[in-house]
Parts: structure tokens; C-alpha cells; sequence
């Protein structure tokens, strides 16, 4: 079953780490490999939201998300996307960019260095977005309890995150135009541009959250027709198969994954110019990672026991906000690509051992979880 289900992601592991290795030695390698684990770290949600879905539409759609989607998570948004952003980023066609990557790296690492002011502002502001949001919900669990509390109740202000990262842009910006106008340098006329960037990085998470909440609220219309569906059979006294969504409904639902998936694929790519600029190296990460997160869909529809781990998505989240203080950090000083890798394998790694340690005490308990649990993170539920 585990082959099955993860034999492709394996196979596209082995011909990924061999081709980095190929392409810049075993530190090339360990960028991959820290680069795959990002992924799957920060996409592992997304898994377990995609296989809620899943499960309600029928064999054609499924086969849909699973085959063209794959094509456009793998090569759409891991491959293109990363293009994309240093052609803008250095006004540069794609083309141009991806020529400059093999033929003339030196040029191509000049350029993607002057441009790093602007894209570690915009994406570091996307990212400060998801985990904000994340951070200021109230929420049933709770991993570090001390934290997460109190910074529920402030989130009853309205457009709180909001402001917040718009604080943190303008200290940001700040503190980089005093620090190029003290000390020179090429980025000493490049504060408009980090401000700019900081905001169309806000602008588009509000974009893409916007999208995506519009596809969400077409699954909750689906839901709730299913929901009349079952309490008028059971007035009757029928039985009524559950819904499984096609034609129409099942194309919307098949947007709004792509739509997420995008959304996710936005942190991961971002997140991803925090420990490389190459861009062979971060389609090789992010592909593999890619992989695993459509494998672990699957099995989290044949299985569904993975999101038991319930303090995953909080490590996940938290590790999105790790890389975001990281890339406004490097708008103008250099952290080694490792100790950022790192920060969020370490943050995963931990919420999962949470996760682990609540089982066991709620098996130990024997009450199926609904009493309160202390597992030694400040208390959890």
C-alpha cells in the first residue's frame, strides 16, 4: 500500500537527488534535500484539506487532480513560478532568465542579488500574512497554549494582521534605508522598492485568499444541499447515499485545490529563496516536495489517519513565520541557507513529537480525547 501510493514520489526523489548531485556536488544535494523537506513541511495541510475534498468528487475528477493537477503543482508553480519572480525581479524576459541561470551564473547571481531586496520583501510579507492570520484565530487546539491565547483575544480586532504586517514593512523599510544610507552600497536608492514590493506582497495574499475563499464557499453550498438531502430522507425515512460532486460542482472544487495549491505554493517558493537563488536547485526541491504532497493526498483519502498529528499545521504555520522574519531579515544581512533549512525541519520535527506525546496520553487516558491533556507545551487540548 505505501508503495503504491508513494512508489512515483520515491522515483522522482532518487532521480532528483541524483541530478543535483550532478549539478553542484553534495552541497547541491543537501540544498534539495532541505528544500524538499520545506515543502512538504509547509504543504502538509494542504494535504489534508485537498483529501477532505477529494473524497467528494467522483473517479473522473479525482484522476483530474491527480494527473493535470500534478503537472501544474510540479511544473506551473514550482518550476515557472520561481522564473517568473526574477525576471520581474531583475527585468529580465524568462528566457533571458533561465539562460543566464546556466550560461552566465555569475551574471545571473548579480542580478537575482540586487533583486533580493524586493523579493525577500514581498515574499517575507506574504508569508508574515498566512502565519499572522493563523496565529490570531481563535482555535479548539492549541500547541503552545501561552502564545497562541492571548493572541486569539487580540484577534477579535478587525484587520489586526493586516496592520501588523504593514507595521512590521514600514520598520523594515526603515531600518534598511538607514542602514544603506550609513553604509552605501548598491541598495542605498532601493527603499521604494522594498516598500512597493512589501505591499503587492499583501496585495496578493489578499488576492489569493479572496479566490480562495470564493471556491470555499461553493464546497460549503454543496455541502449544506447534502446536508437538506439527508434530514429530508430521514423525515421519509429513505436512505441517501452520500453526495459525490461532478460536472459543474466537481470543476469548481477542482479551481479552488488548484487555487490553494497555488496559495501554498506561494510560501514554498518564497520560502525557498531564503536558502537558495538557484533556480535548478529550487524546482528540484519543490518538484520532489510537490510529489509527496499529492502522494500524501492520496493516502490521506484511502487511510485517513495522518491528521491525527494535530499539531502539525501549527508547527507548519509557525514555520512560516520563522521564514518570514527571515527574508525581511536578509533584505540587508546574509543568514547561512542551512541554520534557515533548519529553523523549520527543527519546528516540524517538534510539533509532530507534541503530536505523538497527545496520542499516547489520550490513549492512556482511554477517553478518546475529551479531557483536557497537558503534554508539556503549556499545556495542550
Amino acid at each position: 500500500m505505501l508503495l503504491k501510493t508513494f512508489g512515483w514520489s520515491f522515483a522522482i526523489t532518487a532521480l532528483g537527488l541524483v541530478a543535483a548531485v550532478f549539478y553542484g556536488g553534495w552541497q547541491a544535494l543537501g540544498v534539495v534535500a532541505i528544500l524538499t523537506v520545506l515543502e512538504i513541511s509547509l504543504s502538509f495541510d494542504n494535504a489534508v484539506i485537498n483529501a477532505g475534498i477529494l473524497k467528494k468528487m467522483n473517479a473522473f475528477w479525482q484522476k483530474i487532480f491527480l494527473t493535470v493537477g500534478v503537472l501544474i503543482a510540479v511544473f506551473g508553480m514550482r518550476l515557472v513560478f520561481p522564473v517568473v519572480i526574477v525576471a520581474i525581479s531583475a527585468k529580465l524576459g524568462p528566457i533571458e532568465a533561465i539562460d543566464l541561470s546556466f550560461n552566465d551564473p555569475d551574471r545571473y547571481q548579480q542580478l537575482v542579488t540586487d533583486a533580493h531586496p524586493s523579493i525577500a520583501a514581498f515574499g517575507g510579507m506574504f508569508l508574515l500574512m498566512i502565519f499572522l492570520d493563523f496565529i490570531f484565530e481563535d482555535r479548539d487546539i492549541q500547541w503552545l497554549r501561552w502564545i497562541e491565547r492571548p493572541l486569539a483575544k487580540l484577534g477579535k480586532v478587525d484587520m489586526l494582521s493586516v496592520c501588523v504586517a504593514l507595521i512590521v514593512l514600514l520598520v523594515s523599510a526603515l531600518t534598511f534605508a538607514t542602514h544603506a544610507h550609513q553604509h552605501g552600497g548598491a541598495h542605498a536608492d532601493k527603499t521604494s522598492t522594498v516598500l512597493l514590493a512589501g505591499v503587492a506582497g499583501l496585495i496578493t495574499y489578499l488576492v489569493v485568499g479572496g479566490l480562495s475563499g470564493f471556491f470555499e464557499n461553493k464546497l460549503e453550498e454543496e455541502e449544506e444541499r447534502e446536508h437538506e438531502a439527508e434530514e429530508e430522507a430521514k423525515k421519509t425515512g429513505r436512505t441517501v447515499a452520500p453526495v459525490v460532486l461532478a460536472g459543474k460542482a466537481a470543476f469548481f472544487m477542482f479551481l479552488y485545490l488548484e487555487v490553494l495549491d497555488a496559495s501554498f505554493s506561494f510560501d514554498g517558493v518564497i520560502g525557498a529563496f531564503a536558502i537558495t537563488n538557484e533556480i535548478v536547485l529550487m524546482a528540484l526541491g519543490l518538484g520532489i516536495g510537490a510529489m509527496y504532497v499529492r502522494s500524501l493526498t492520496v493516502y490521506l483519502v484511502r487511510q485517513g489517519t495522518l491528521d491525527d498529528y494535530v499539531y502539525l499545521e501549527h508547527g507548519a504555520h509557525y514555520a512560516i513565520g520563522a521564514l518570514s522574519v527571515i527574508l525581511l531579515v536578509t533584505i540587508q544581512y546574509e543568514i547561512n541557507e542551512i541554520v534557515t533549512g533548519l529553523v523549520g525541519v527543527v519546528l516540524i520535527a517538534w510539533s509532530f513529537w507534541s503530536s505523538v506525546r497527545r496520542n499516547k496520553a489520550l490513549a492512556a487516558a482511554g477517553d478518546g480525547g475529551s479531557t483536557l491533556v497537558d503534554a508539556g507545551d503549556g499545556g495542550v487540548r
